[in-house]
């Protein structure tokens, strides 16, 4: 009964000043958003893609929309009287013919989604490693659930393990209708309601899927952490991720690699850095350090006398490896920090004014002449 749908505007979500690429704008992403392929089965999605394409096949036509404009929904209802003439309801109209013109995909163009291979999802797990583990590369056990292919049906998702092709559409999931609409005679195409675009007929579903044709199995896997592994690096393992649909390939499995913070060594790029304490005497007159390296080594290097705090110095070669060419190393970079020394005893600290006047180190001379500099008589 026409008092019962709903204002055609509204439908579209336009007011009743809308222009012609207004409301052809509107229809384009309602058209869209609800076509029963995008929405295979959802029967509210499919009275709502016929009642945007009613909409707009009033609203686009000039003549229409002005007698709607004046009457109604009920210049169309033959019931009514409102003058409607041949145009009537739209009662057994295919509006995916509408959509199919519009869109420019003809009859024979568009496929149905619902029985094309598709590749499944991708699974995404995190493994946390050891500064270590990720200098020298170990391997790491992953546990994560997947969606499998059903082993019982082969993933037909039917008991005897074959399913029937549909007689309706042959197996294509598509039906080829031809009707007499208001654009005149058109042949399009739509999905099957037999299989709901499948192509396939499952009357004894398998128990052990129950006719979805796949199954959720947990899993375990050991994996290899490449030496030099960044953090917060993706390892994409192929074909481990969800099983796909149709015979569509599955997905894979994105491994997220956390690495946890070293003590001593910072980490930028394959390069490590840290701060190397070295004594009062060792900065003034030279010393050869021992310096850590990854792994527990120890590499020796010789700082030169009067070092100063700050100051850096690089070791070739003996940083991280490169995850891609484990031939490349980074480097070891570190920082002097020269400790001024505490708790001296009364003897101690006259040999360093001994040390002091031989230097010419006289304080309040020396304070007296450097800021002087700045301020000026």
């Amino acid at each position: 009964m026409a008092e019962n749908k709903r204002d055609y505007y509204e439908v579209l979500g336009v007011s009743k000043t809308a222009g012609d690429d207004e409301i052809k704008k509107a229809y384009r992403v309602l058209a869209k958003k609800y076509h029963p392929d995008m929405n295979p089965g959802d029967a509210e999605a499919e009275a709502k893609f016929k009642e945007v394409n009613e909409a707009y096949a009033v609203l686009s036509d000039r003549e229409k929309r002005d007698k709607y404009d004046r009457f109604g929904h009920a210049a169309f209802d033959p019931t009514a009287g409102g003058g409607g003439g041949g145009f009537g309801g739209f009662e057994g109209f295919d509006f995916g013919d509408l959509f199919s013109s519009f869109f420019g995909g003809g009859g024979g163009s568009s496929r149905s989604r619902a029985n094309i291979p598709m590749e499944g999802d991708d699974i995404g797990v995190r493994v946390t490693v050891t500064f270590d583990e990720s200098f020298f590369g170990c391997k790491k056990d992953v546990s994560f659930d997947r969606v499998e292919s059903c082993s019982v049906c082969g993933g037909s998702g039917a008991e005897s393990g074959n399913a029937e092709t549909c007689s309706t559409c042959r197996g294509s999931g598509r039906v080829t209708v031809n009707q007499q609409t208001m654009f005149g005679y058109m042949q399009t195409q739509r999905t099957c309601s037999e299989c709901n675009g499948r192509g396939k007929i499952i009357k004894n579903p398998c128990p052990n899927c129950r006719g979805k044709g796949r199954v959720k199995l947990s899993k375990k896997l050991s994996i290899d952490i490449p030496a030099g592994v960044p953090d917060r690096q993706n390892l994409v393992i192929r074909s481990q991720g969800h099983a796909g649909v149709n015979g569509g390939p599955s997905g894979d499995l994105i491994v997220e690699v956390r690495v946890r913070s070293h003590e001593l060594f910072e980490r930028r790029g394959n390069d490590l850095y840290f701060e190397v304490p070295v004594t009062f005497t060792e900065a003034a007159l030279g010393a050869e350090l021992e310096i850590p390296i990854p792994g527990g080594e120890k590499e020796k290097y010789k700082i030169p006398e009067g070092t100063q705090t700050g100051t850096s110095f690089t070791v070739r070669g003996k940083g991280m490896p490169d995850m891609r060419y484990r031939q490349r190393r980074g480097d070891v970079i570190f920082t002097t920090v020269v400790e001024t020394p505490t708790n001296l005893s009364g003897e101690q600290k006259d040999l360093l004014r001994t040390l002091a006047d031989s230097l010419g180190e006289n304080n309040s001379k020396k304070k007296k002449g450097f800021f002087s500099k700045f301020f000026k008589k």
